[in-house]
């Protein structure tokens, strides 16, 4: 099945396009420049999809950025540090961006005769991020089909492999795919280096603590996780 695979140069999307790989999918990767301050995550992406000789787009929407000024990812105001299920990671939504990226991916994948899109929103993103729940999802299929009734395939798909399932999970399956954590990224500060306290850091480390694998991330600070067992 060729499919159009949103990916972010994050732990989850990297996982998802080996995962995809591994099932006989035909890839093509596009990323998104939305004047986030963590873009170094496009820089890893396209390292990702370099190493598996994928063709990759990055999308430059930073046109919009004024429009979505109010999240700290898009903003001056600071990202704000704790666990990313706190009331204060809601600072950090950029209204309806998954909503635009599917978009713009559906167009790009009729125009490439496509019969998938992708995207590796998870059980974790349900607290604070509405456009990663199932019936997002679900809506959003729904919405593709009737925007762009006979013009896409009749097996067209939006698959969220990952929507029902938790991070730790995703981290144990890329561990079995051997995903190369280092060529990743999560930190939502940008920099060169993950701040380790930011809500990003913090649930990257539970993945790791959680699945049992050892963490290769050098963080500035240590992630305020304990392992509860």
């Amino acid at each position: 099945m060729k499919t159009v695979a949103i990916v972010s140069g994050g732990m989850d999307s990297s996982v998802l396009i080996y995962d995809l790989l591994s099932q006989g999918h035909e890839l093509d990767l596009i990323s998104f420049n939305y004047g986030q301050k963590h873009k170094i995550e496009l820089t890893y992406a396209a390292k990702i999809s370099k190493q598996l000789s994928l063709p990759h787009t990055i999308v430059d929407i930073t046109n919009l950025t004024s429009l979505l000024s109010k999240s700290t990812l898009t903003s001056d105001a600071p990202v704000p540090d704790g666990h990313y299920a706190e009331e204060n990671m809601k600072l950090t939504v950029v209204p309806n961006r998954n909503s635009i990226m599917l978009n713009i991916a559906a167009a790009y994948a009729i125009t490439n005769e496509a019969s998938a899109i992708a995207t590796a929103v998870h059980s974790g993103d349900h607290f604070i991020y509405p456009d990663c729940r199932p019936a997002f999802i679900d809506a959003l299929e729904n919405l593709l089909r009737v925007a762009n009734d006979g013009f896409l395939p009749a097996d067209f798909q939006v698959l969220a492999p990952y929507v029902h399932i938790s991070k730790d999970r995703i981290c144990a399956r890329g561990a079995e795919l051997d995903v190369p954590w280092l060529d990743t990224w999560s930190c939502y500060k940008g920099g060169e280096t993950h701040c380790g306290s930011c809500g990003t850091c913090f649930e990257r480390r539970e993945a790791f603590t959680l699945a049992g694998i050892s963490d290769p991330t050098p963080y500035l600070a240590e992630p305020m996780y304990k392992d509860p067992r």
